[in-house]
């Protein structure tokens, strides 16, 4: 985890006292239904939890002097709380074994880490939405291969950025709820020492689904998922990245970052804005996506369990999660303060004569009784000079002078199809459909 890319509530999740407290709760959760089922005195949970009612510090540094010995962090968790709490400590961790408490707690933190992305998700999808609104008629124009294409609006591009993160926070829904299981099991999975109620009771505790069947450890086939739902999220984060930078090339300059006062662009040249923080959208995305491959690799782990796993989640747990809060919030403000500049949008509309209008000729031709071959001919010959004049020439005169395009539509037909109006005669309906009728 790199600290200028983290934010504190998410950080706050994977900071080994929170781990350690997550485990404690595990452990004296399992205790006291263990004391309701007679398998321990009573007095075993009452001591932990009269121990954690003086809301202890946790002390990282005397538990990893514990585990430079033991070789285990969970034992070297449970010597450390038996030395706070006493004698009654030894009724812990009672036919449980270490992925119990280990899975469990990791479950707990990728939910918690779930319940800020999910924060993260709906102030973006409100800052979208906000702006999609301001420019739901702003003409501007559509690009395939980089190239004009026809008139959109660049509200509908942002209603295709709200529909596409609409579609990552169900993701992340579902993903959160496979994810957030309890296993206490013990050994093999088996409950041959520990009874299915304890389970269940520290899985009702800790807001947890009961594992239906666990070899030991969770099943990794959850966390491959949770992680691949991270990945696309962060995918569709660097696609309106992308989007942004390339509408602030200087030869295009449709929309650009804000620029606060005082801000430098360049150390050598004082006139630059660059899009620096979508460019650093477009790597943080990779870094989170960089967890999804690892977490598919821990699914096959040998027999019943081997640790294989763990290492690589103590990695992407936090670096994954921690991560792509940062690029959800940086690309919430990115949108929120975004400047978008119509006017420059309407002068690369027109800026190659009306051939962003050919499509229509194409289809009145036809419907004029032309084939379809002959009438692209006529359109493309006339477009190909527009084209090379780079926009000095303009289609519509063209057109109209064309005697062959003129035996076939009058001046006012081909005027009419002109008119940049009609290429936003749906724009309601696909705001309707995004974002629901008002």
């Amino acid at each position: 985890m790199v600290p200028r890319y983290a934010r504190p509530a998410m950080t706050a999740i994977w900071e080994p006292a929170a781990r350690y407290r997550i485990w404690f709760e595990i452990e004296a959760y399992a205790t006291e239904k263990l004391g309701e089922l007679g398998v321990v005195p009573p007095s075993g949970a009452k001591a932990l939890w009269d121990w954690w009612a003086t809301n202890p510090a946790i002390d990282v540094a005397a538990i990893d002097a514990i585990e430079a010995v033991t070789k285990h962090d969970v034992i070297a968790f449970l010597d450390w709380v038996a030395q706070q709490v006493g004698p009654e400590a030894r009724f812990m961790h009672q036919g449980m074994t270490s992925s119990d408490v280990l899975d469990t707690t990791l479950s707990v933190q990728l939910a918690r880490a779930s319940d800020i992305l999910l924060a993260d998700l709906d102030a973006l999808l409100e800052a979208i939405k906000r702006r999609a609104f301001e420019h739901k008629y702003t003409p501007t124009i559509g690009r395939s291969h980089g190239i004009h294409a026809e008139p959109t609006t660049f509200g509908k591009k942002l209603a295709e950025a709200y529909a596409e993160f609409t579609r990552c926070r169900a993701r992340l829904v579902a993903a959160r709820a496979e994810v957030a299981t309890c296993a206490i099991s013990g050994a093999v999975g088996t409950f041959a020492n520990i009874d299915p109620s304890v389970e269940e009771y520290v899985a009702e505790k800790l807001g947890l689904a009961v594992e239906p069947v666990s070899t030991q450890v969770i099943p990794r086939d959850r966390h491959a998922m949770f992680f691949a739902t991270l990945g696309v999220i962060a995918s569709s984060i660097e696609r309106l990245a992308v989007e942004v930078r390339h509408l602030q090339r200087t030869e295009v300059l449709e929309a650009e970052e804000y620029f606060s006062p005082g801000q430098k662009g360049s150390s050598a040249m004082p006139h630059k804005r660059n899009p620096v923080l979508t460019e650093n959208l477009t790597g943080l995305a990779r870094m989170v996506r960089s967890a999804v491959t690892p977490a598919l690799e821990n699914v096959a782990l040998w027999h019943e369990r081997d640790i294989s796993h763990s290492s690589v989640e103590r990695f992407i747990g936090p670096d994954a999660t921690i991560t792509l809060d940062f690029a959800l919030a940086r690309l919430t403000s990115v949108v929120d303060k975004l400047v978008v500049y119509p006017e420059r949008m309407q002068k690369n509309l027109d800026k190659m004569g009306g051939l962003v209008h050919s499509q229509r000729v194409l289809l009145a031709l036809t419907q004029a009784g032309l084939e379809r071959d002959t009438a692209y001919r006529l359109v493309q010959r006339n477009a190909m000079k527009v084209w090379e004049s780079d926009g000095q020439l303009n289609l519509m005169e063209l057109l109209k002078a064309d005697p062959e395009v003129a035996a076939a539509l009058t001046k006012e037909q081909i005027e009419e199809k002109f008119n940049l109006d009609y290429h936003f005669k749906a724009i309601d309906t696909i705001f309707d459909r995004v974002f629901g009728q008002a």
